[in-house]
């Protein structure tokens, strides 16, 4: 009775220090309920769903203190939460406010292209938070159930809102896909994660680590863990739409709306490729010291889950357990490297000939994917004992780096479409033809924004890219390690080859003529103040490198707690 007592009072008492940092996702649940109850009480109908939801996530935003994080100087500790169910860091606080920053530039973006229906709006924003609460819970998980369970909270909204246009074929094709693959993909994760916790009899991240620096597997065993390691991929390079598991994207972006393609393109991957940086350093490196103490405090006092008896890292001089834990590296490594090379590939190659802009973007997304997760290899080569962590921090803080331009960049791209498509009714790149006659201002910013894709100096995206080509090259000074010169050669010709498709979006809009056949077209067309919206995001596209360096500082002081 006096264990299961102290067992109690230490449950409780993490539980309530848990529930002060985890005061962001509690408000977006508040702000779910609260627009789930105006669903319910049609009194409460006249207030606007985008209200509702804005306000939301502006409060959210409030209580995620992104200013407490940036700088790498004033750092405050690193704490697990729920019992290391999910940890905070600054590398969470960083995805998190990304996230939310994006959520409230979403919801304008919406209000401005005037989707979904008023009636639909409770309904459609209650989906946008539940999937943004989801990808919150994926930046932050550190055991692989809440991984899982991250990743379907972050994925069952985004089925609804892929077929969320009532009367288009295209659109129920596009969720029907989407549900499918999801459920399939989430089965082989599942299974996955069951491998891996059955041989190193844990499924919390820091704890697996420190089990594979200390125990010996034989090949079987190794087998097994490296099986589970490839079924655990699945799950993370769906939600990346890495190849071979991307067959859902192209088709769901061409037949949900642009403003749906905007939050996948954008949320989806941003919180992805934040949970491929947590699995992958979680099992490739042995765990920090603060978070090998805190695993001996709280999970093996409570006994809430399988843990190690001994946390020790291992010594420098225990080559086996080296050795074994280089493999774990190199395997993940290596893997992830293979599907950066062929996702950033295949998507450029596939873009060539889409005449769809949507579709294009949605190719345009995938070879992004590839080129951010080139971030992790980077990274995971100079990991763990005798590693080099400023290497490891400079490329995690690239990734960082990437995201945010590209947060800009595709919400801008999809922004045009959606108001192009108000405007005369058609995705097909064709009839963008002869388009810088009548808006020259908006074709200008869109223009602006594709070279930002390609990476073109000095533009917004050229800086992600090269800080991501940067960190390779860095890693494989410091280990010689080839496929980081592979990965970098790889990039630099995706980038030469993607630069042809967008171009040829420009050459539509600014050289083609109109052709007789075309939709009518008019004089404006995007409104004043969606004008001002596009203006707002080109702004940091244009300007960010003469500004580099507060969010420069502040992507390194994300990376800081990882290593």
């Amino acid at each position: 009775m006096e264990q299961l007592a102290i067992l109690v009072d230490a449950s409780i008492g993490d539980t309530q220090k848990s529930l002060q940092a985890f005061m962001p996702e509690l408000v977006i649940c508040v702000t779910i309920l609260g627009m789930l109850l105006v669903r319910l009480f049609r009194v409460l109908d006249v207030i606007p769903g985008f209200l509702l939801a804005g306000i939301g996530v502006a409060v959210a935003l409030f209580y995620a203190e992104p200013w407490v994080y940036l700088s790498a100087e004033t750092l405050p500790a690193r704490r697990e939460l729920f019992s290391g169910m999910l940890v905070l860091d600054s590398f969470t606080v960083f995805i998190r406010t990304v996230l939310l920053v994006f959520a409230l530039l979403f919801i304008v973006f919406t209000r401005l292209s005037k989707f979904p229906e008023s009636s639909d709006s409770v309904d459609f924003y209650t989906l946008i938070l539940g999937s943004t609460l989801g990808m919150c819970l994926m930046a932050s998980s550190n055991h692989l159930l809440m991984v899982f369970m991250a990743i379907e909270m972050a994925s069952v909204p985004s089925y609804a809102l892929a077929g969320s246009l009532r009367y288009s074929r295209k659109s129920s094709e596009a969720a029907l896909k989407y549900s499918i693959f999801g459920a399939g993909t989430a089965g082989v994760m599942l299974y996955g994660i069951s491998l891996i916790a059955g041989v190193t009899n844990s499924v919390h991240l820091p704890t697996i680590a420190n089990q594979l620096s200390t125990m010996e597997l034989g090949h079987s065993e190794l087998v097994v863990l490296g099986l589970g390691g490839l079924m655990l991929m699945v799950g993370l390079a769906f939600k990346l739409s890495a190849v071979p598991f991307h067959f859902w994207c192209p088709d769901v972006f061409e037949g949900a709306s642009a403003e749906i393609g905007a939050f996948l393109s954008v949320a989806s991957k941003a919180a992805a490729l934040a949970l491929l940086v947590r699995v992958a350093l979680g099992i490739g490196a042995v765990a920090p010291d603060h978070s090998v103490a805190e695993v001996s405090q709280q999970q093996i006092s409570s006994g809430l889950f399988s843990v190690a008896d001994t946390l020790e890292s291992p010594s420098p001089s225990d080559h086996s357990t080296v050795s074994q834990m280089d493999q774990v590296r190199s395997f993940a490594g290596l893997l992830i490297t293979f599907l950066a090379i062929v996702t950033c590939t295949f998507g450029n190659l596939a873009a060539y000939g889409q005449t769809n802009i949507k579709r294009l973007l949605a190719y345009s997304t995938i070879a992004h994917a590839g080129y951010m997760m080139m971030a992790v290899p980077a990274a995971l080569a100079v990991a763990g004992d005798g590693g080099n962590p400023e290497a490891g921090q400079f490329a995690i803080a690239a990734l960082g780096l990437y995201i945010a331009t590209y947060v800009i960049m595709n919400l801008a791209a999809f922004a045009v479409v959606a108001f192009f498509r108000n405007s005369f009714g058609s995705e097909e790149i064709s009839d963008y033809a002869g388009l810088v006659k009548r808006s020259p201002i908006v074709v200008i910013l869109f223009s602006l924004t594709l070279f930002s894709l390609v990476g073109l100096p000095p533009l917004a995206g050229f800086l992600g890219k090269f800080a991501i080509f940067a960190s390779l090259a860095q890693s494989f000074r410091a280990t010689g390690q080839s496929h980081l010169m592979v990965l970098l050669i790889a990039g630099g010709i995706n980038t030469a080859i993607s630069l042809f498709y967008y171009l040829r979006v420009v050459k539509v809009m600014t050289f083609d003529p109109e052709p007789d056949s075309s939709p009518a077209k008019p004089m404006n067309l995007v409104s004043n103040l969606g004008a001002i919206y596009l203006f707002v995001l080109a702004v940091p596209i244009v300007t960010l490198m003469v500004y580099l360096n507060p969010l420069n500082e502040w992507t390194q002081a994300a990376a800081k707690q990882l290593f």
